[in-house]
């Protein structure tokens, strides 16, 4: 549970990306038990689509491609 010290700092830096903002609220409903293998890097692979300048890591010639 979040104390009032990081209730304050949220309020005065909000988080610019939409996909973190959403996943601080689903993470506050979904039990850690509940959540499966692939949840935390389907969260970062979302929040670097957001991001203006994302940068996907497997995306990358020879990462995880067969060109």
């Amino acid at each position: 549970m979040a104390g009032v010290g990081d209730i304050v700092d949220r309020l005065r830096h909000p988080i610019a990306n939409p996909v973190t903002r959403a996943r601080l609220r689903v993470e506050q409903e979904v039990p850690v038990a509940r959540r499966g293998p692939g949840w935390d890097r389907h969260w970062r692979e979302l929040e670097a689509y957001a991001e203006p300048t994302g940068e996907w890591p497997m995306a990358r010639k020879g990462a995880g491609t067969p060109d």
